[in-house]
């Protein structure tokens, strides 16, 4: 782990209530939610099933769920962190993107890391993309929240992008540059577990 991610989340833990394992799932939500997993695979939430009348993007969007984990940037940067340097399209540059792993994301909802699941990964803008688990793990696919340092930003890529590094991964590293990045949204603000 980063010395400097280490004293952030030391920070944050402070401040925050800390789950036990007796709890169902981290209660660490005390600012915006801005990353939901819900879906059948999820064993671990902390908000009740989505409400048409108030989760107007979600319904807009299709999604449907009977439980879910809402997490806030705080609850993202207490999972341990991981750090990547793809060359990115926009730019044709490399940039390093840190972030939880999404199988760490999805195990703090309660998903066996063993599942044989299909993940749909939504962006704001309603782009989704399915993507099995076993695929998410090989890739080390991440849910990005800072690139260069910074904290990634609603209206840019942010505040999360589900991303891998592309460079080093022999599916994607011979392809045009433009191509490599088709299953990896940015804005994602939803992930949908369900059985494969």
């Amino acid at each position: 782990m980063i010395k400097r991610d280490f004293l952030a989340r030391s920070v944050l833990l402070a401040g925050l209530p800390v789950a036990t394992s007796a709890q169902a799932a981290p209660s660490l939500s005390r600012g915006p939610v801005l990353l939901t997993i819900g879906g059948v695979a999820v064993t671990k939430g902390n908000r009740a099933a989505l409400d048409p009348a108030f989760d107007q993007m979600m319904a807009k969007h299709g999604v449907q769920f009977d439980k879910a984990l809402g997490m806030d940037a705080a609850a993202l940067y207490l999972l341990p962190t991981v750090q990547i340097q793809p060359t990115l399209e926009y730019d044709g540059k490399v940039h390093s993107l840190s972030g939880p792993l999404v199988s760490t994301v999805l195990e703090a909802a309660g998903v066996a890391p063993t599942s044989s699941v299909l993940v749909g990964l939504r962006a704001l803008d309603g782009y989704n993309v399915a993507v099995s688990l076993a695929d998410i793990r090989r890739y080390r696919m991440i849910i990005a929240t800072h690139m260069d340092g910074q904290p990634l930003a609603l209206g840019g890529l942010g505040p999360q992008w589900a991303v891998y590094d592309a460079d080093r991964l022999a599916d994607f590293k011979d392809m045009p540059l433009k191509q490599r990045f088709g299953l990896c949204p940015w804005g994602v603000y939803y992930i949908d577990v369900k059985p494969a």
